[in-house]
């Protein structure tokens, strides 16, 4: 049996959200596209596209926001120009950032800027760090929250004071907001508030949204007017954006309000795991509704205990595993979402235990 189909047949799955079916999800888009009279926008044009664009830019207390059929289009871009505008090519990046592990070198491959890497993998970047840096940047982009590290971000104090250096160089500051949405909580500040001092935010339509796919990128209306004709450039102008953007908005909402509560779980999972010392968890409080688990077997091995867990009992634990620093240990990353949400605080631990156990029996 694949992996695909023994999730399937699990009655529980914890982490992430509840996956409706193809079928499922066009017929809610279709319904909702009824009952609120939608059009399909053509090239980016109509009230569908553009309400969700100041709805957008709104939140982030933006100008103006613009529609990116993907991320990496929206992130490469944005730092393009702004190192256009600053006469620096030179992009300071967090080593664990999405544009140097997962996007095969494009930033380089096109020629869109080069990247610095700065401060430690295992930590956000700190401003002394950023400080170190001799050149004369032309953007700094940061993560909030930072996925490849368990979900972290800097303390409200320390965004701050980045916001504040790079003011004061005129570097322009870029947010990869993949996950901002889910960092707000952390903060105990709105989306306007975190946003504030960043020159341009990118912020994901599905990642924690649960749309089709897609992104939006938001700043001055001037920036987003150029990153527009450059992302048409780059055959980002797809006839009809409506798919991505229905997926998106019918949720938008419900998905934003949901997200305290998907904290406060985190945060009771936080004390949970306290009772089950083999899964060590990242960052040591929670930042965001997400988390690494640090499991002291190597991945072969944890996926082993996975999917005999998942056949036996019938449990999904987690998603994919990674080979951790030290040998025969491996970690998973766990987002905290409907799935945790709803299921019984019982249900919780008896899954965390047979999970110990599991890896108990390996020591």
């Amino acid at each position: 049996m694949n992996e695909a189909d023994l999730r399937q047949r699990c009655h529980t799955v914890l982490p992430g959200h509840r996956q409706p079916t193809p079928a499922q999800t066009y017929a809610a888009m279709g319904a909702w596209c009824e009952a609120n009279g939608i059009a399909h926008d053509v090239y980016g044009e109509g009230e569908l596209v553009q309400s969700l664009e100041r709805k957008v830019a709104a939140l982030l207390g933006k100008e103006a926001a613009v529609f990116c059929i993907t991320g990496t289009m929206a992130q490469a871009t944005a730092l393009r120009l702004a190192c256009q505008d600053k006469g620096s090519p030179l992009v300071a990046l967090h080593p664990t950032a999405h544009i140097l592990k997962h996007e095969r070198g494009n930033h380089q491959v096109f020629g869109h800027f080069q990247a610095l890497q700065v401060g430690s993998p295992y930590r956000p970047f700190t401003l002394a760090e950023l400080q170190a840096l001799p050149d004369r940047l032309g953007a700094v982009s940061l993560e909030l929250p930072a996925r490849e590290i368990g979900g972290q971000s800097p303390t409200w104090d320390e965004l701050a004071a980045l916001k504040a250096h790079c003011a004061e160089r005129g570097t322009h500051l870029h947010m990869d907001g993949a996950r901002l949405w889910e960092c707000a909580a952390y903060f105990e500040r709105s989306y306007a508030e975190i946003a504030a001092g960043f020159d341009t935010v990118y912020v994901s339509l599905y990642k924690g949204i649960g749309g089709l796919g897609g992104a939006v990128l938001a700043g001055s209306a001037d920036f987003v007017a150029r990153s527009a004709e450059w992302y048409r450039r780059q055959g980002g102008n797809v006839i009809h954006r409506s798919p991505y953007v229905v997926a998106a908005a019918m949720q938008l909402d419900a998905r934003l309000a949901a997200m305290p509560a998907y904290f406060r779980r985190t945060q009771w999972l936080y004390e949970a795991l306290r009772d089950y010392p083999l899964l060590a968890v990242n960052p040591a409080a929670p930042h965001a509704n997400l988390l690494h688990l640090h499991l002291p077997v190597d991945r072969a091995r944890a996926l082993e205990i996975r999917n005999a867990i998942a056949a036996s009992h019938g449990v999904w634990l987690h998603n994919a595993v990674y080979p951790a620093q030290l040998p025969g240990t491996s970690y998973t990353e766990w987002y905290v979402g409907d799935n945790l949400l709803d299921l019984p605080d019982a249900a919780v631990h008896a899954a965390l235990a047979a999970w110990h156990a599991a890896l108990k029996d390996t020591q």
